[in-house]
């Protein structure tokens, strides 16, 4: 299964640490197999006339390394909040558009049931910087992807996340988030038993 397919603008669901790692695109009616077909001309926008008002559409700019982990640390600390008071409107109201017709507050509630379940601390990710498992990857235009983790003892914190430009900022499109056992050191360099 891809982790990401924008076929179409419906929006990002999202998944707690119940589900197995990844964000998936809801596509009604979609298969796995289907090929993107190009938009018939009559959907295609019109060009702008030359000398006329309109501006062009904003270019989504590349997040800095500081703005980059600005919108984990934000969605990390949102999430923590909508866990905590079993409210996720903020964090669908905030998130991009079809993000928000993909995932209802209650829908939400159901989806981070097994990360509130598992009781971690979502707020101590911001007493470290994200350590990226990949570069950022651009996923058309407006839609990025970025995924790493914070190295947290003795659960790490796992994140898969996507951005999409939208109104002159960065918002919310897709997210992963597990804790994860990380094995210490000394764990990790001891031969394994004969």
């Amino acid at each position: 299964m891809k982790l990401f397919d924008l076929r179409s603008p419906i929006g990002l669901l999202v998944r707690g640490a119940a589900a197995p790692l990844a964000a998936v695109l809801l596509v009604p009616g979609a298969t796995a197999g289907a090929q993107e077909q190009p938009a018939p001309a009559a959907q295609q926008p019109a060009p702008v006339p030359q000398g006329s008002n309109v501006p062009p559409p904003a270019a989504a700019p590349v997040p800095s390394e500081m703005e980059l982990a600005r919108l984990i640390w934000s969605t990390m600390v949102t999430i923590a909040n909508a866990n905590g008071s079993g409210n996720y409107t903020v964090l669908r109201d905030s998130s991009a558009t079809g993000f928000q017709i993909a995932n209802d507050p209650s829908k939400l509630s159901q989806i981070f049931a097994g990360l509130r379940a598992s009781r971690i601390d979502l707020t101590t990710t911001l007493l470290t910087a994200p350590s990226y498992t990949a570069p950022p990857q651009l996923l058309r235009p407006d839609v990025f992807q970025v995924q790493g983790y914070f190295p947290l003892r003795p659960r790490a914190v796992v994140f898969d996340m996507a951005f999409q430009w939208q109104n002159g900022e960065w918002r919310l499109f897709g997210v992963s988030v597990e804790p994860r056992i990380i094995a210490s050191p000394q764990e990790q360099q001891q031969p394994a038993a004969e």
